[in-house]
């Protein structure tokens, strides 16, 4: 009989919570969803709209069936790669939103404020529209992800706008220790990542995420620098193979199918 004891903050040995096992029975094997329990990571979820032929751009996404169906999973924190916003930048220069639509997000005074964090990985130190993105109703607050090869000088600028940071790994982001920060720090249970190829890539080859979700348009959108799901290329990963778990799958408006998958060992995050 193997008998493992973890502390709630899943760090080791301790006297907060034991596991018996018979014995030849691995842990992994016996109780996967139990050693997600204990630890520090908080569930990931990886939520894309697609084309038909897997494009993330270039044809005109359904936004609103998207948020409508991210907002199931009632995340505490969404993660962006900084190309995503800085995309977002591009194509929305002001990052505003029409004042009629913004007391429709903001919490009545006095009231605990339900909107998830919104978390940028940003290494390079590339995002500087801080001030801009702040301002979004649909988030509580901002919080960049850095390394510790992220130039000082971006720090210092993170800094001087009161943007929390975390500063996890070498040349680049340490993704296992800040979620885990994110948990521990920021009380966050549950990450929806709203990203491109790159972040997708390091976070799956990581196994890093619980879940995969993506909303296939009946569009086909072609071009070959049309981003992707995954792009291992850019991340610098060779080999990127992840098997999946088909949980559900629905034919939703205008021929638009959502599915689902988990990562094997998981279970699909169940609306809150």
């Amino acid at each position: 009989m193997l008998t493992i004891y973890m502390l709630r903050d899943g760090r080791g040995a301790g006297s907060d919570t034991s596991l018996s096992l018979p014995s030849g029975t691995t842990l992994s094997s016996a109780c996967p969803m139990r050693i997600q329990e204990l630890s520090m990571k908080p569930r990931v979820i990886i939520h894309t709209a697609m084309s038909l032929d897997g494009r993330i751009t270039n044809f005109p996404a359904d936004l609103e069936l998207y948020y409508s169906l991210a907002a199931q999973w009632n995340p505490d924190a969404i993660l962006f790669g900084s190309g995503t916003v800085l995309a977002a930048v591009r194509d929305n220069p002001a990052l505003e939103v029409p004042p009629e639509h913004e007391e429709m997000f903001v919490p009545p005074a006095g009231q605990p404020d339900p909107r998830p964090l919104l978390v940028i990985a940003d290494s390079r130190g590339q995002v500087r529209c801080w001030d801009a993105i702040r301002k979004w109703p649909y988030m509580r607050d901002v919080l960049a992800l850095c390394s510790r090869a992220t130039p000082k000088e971006y720090l210092e600028y993170l800094n001087e706008r009161h943007i929390g940071t975390i500063v996890t790994g070498g040349e680049r982001i340490d993704m296992r220790e800040a979620l885990e920060a994110l948990n521990r720090d920021y009380a966050t249970k549950t990450v929806r990542v709203d990203s491109g190829g790159t972040l997708n890539s390091v976070l799956l080859h990581d196994g890093l995420v619980d879940e995969v979700s993506v909303l296939i348009h009946p569009i086909i959108a072609g071009g070959k620098s049309s981003p992707t799901l995954c792009d291992p290329d850019q991340a610098g990963i060779t080999g990127l193979q992840v098997p999946l778990i088909h949980t559900s799958t629905e034919v939703l408006k205008e021929g638009m199918v959502w599915s689902r998958y988990t990562i094997r060992g998981t279970k699909p995050a169940p609306a809150r």
